[in-house]
């Protein structure tokens, strides 16, 4: 069961961009991106809220996470977040692994054979 983590970094003066921006390109991002079970690590810029970064951090199952933050990235994440002096809040998500129940086809588009499960599976 795939395990989505939603981020919400607070900041002031552009600081949760930057943070953002920083974690980019200083090459944390793509080797949090590297780590086994990671099926996407993406950052959002809501448009009514220049002081908030959403992080979408998305992993295999509970032990991909665990792993994760035993690892040095953590320690990386959590300097570069005190320097640009962010708040957070976070929501947890489990895939549904039952999928979108077919009701829901004239809302949501079902997935191409291209999409993963986890993203999207669509049930009769």
């Amino acid at each position: 069961m795939a395990i989505t983590v939603n981020i919400y970094y607070r900041g002031t003066n552009g600081n949760a961009r930057k943070f953002a921006e920083e974690m980019v390109s200083s090459g944390v991002v793509r080797d949090i991106r590297a780590e086994d079970g990671n099926l996407r690590y993406e950052y959002f810029f809501p448009m009514d809220d220049k002081e908030t970064v959403l992080l979408i951090d998305s992993w295999a199952d509970q032990h991909s996470i665990d792993a994760h933050h035993a690892s040095p990235m953590m320690e990386k994440i959590t300097a570069l977040r005190e320097k640009y002096d962010l708040h957070m809040r976070a929501e947890r998500y489990c895939t549904d692994e039952g999928g979108f129940p077919a009701s829901d086809a004239k809302y949501i588009p079902l997935p191409d054979k291209g999409i993963s499960s986890y993203q999207a599976k669509a049930k009769p």
